[in-house]
């Protein structure tokens, strides 16, 4: 069994095809470099309430693997003083969901 996190991104107007690009070509790679398994991310297919939205999906070996690696990435310098303000200006909110699933379902998601 395999923790698998979904989080979704409401972003600010106008911001979607950035937000997109910098996650592919900063953060994913930076979030990869820290031990991190992206299994996917991209673009919603569609608006909710007229709203631009994105997605992130992250695979990881336990609760505590979770934890301790998004404690990792998000208090390092490589995050704080590399791509976070180009994140994070482009989001209005976040949610994550996080459940236990078996390694088929996350090899089945992986892009």
């Amino acid at each position: 069994m395999m923790v698998l996190e979904f989080r979704t991104y409401r972003l600010k107007p106008g911001t979607r095809a950035d937000f997109v690009q910098a996650m592919a070509t900063l953060a994913v790679p930076l979030l990869r470099q820290f031990g991190i398994d992206v299994v996917d991310s991209g673009a919603s297919l569609v608006d909710e309430d007229g709203h631009e939205e994105a997605y992130l999906i992250r695979a990881f070996a336990s609760l505590e693997a979770h934890r301790d690696q998004e404690e990792e990435f998000y208090g390092s310098d490589a995050w704080l003083k590399g791509p976070r303000e180009e994140i994070i200006s482009r989001i209005e909110s976040y949610h994550s969901i996080v459940i236990q699933v078996p390694e088929e379902a996350v090899r089945a998601l992986r892009r």
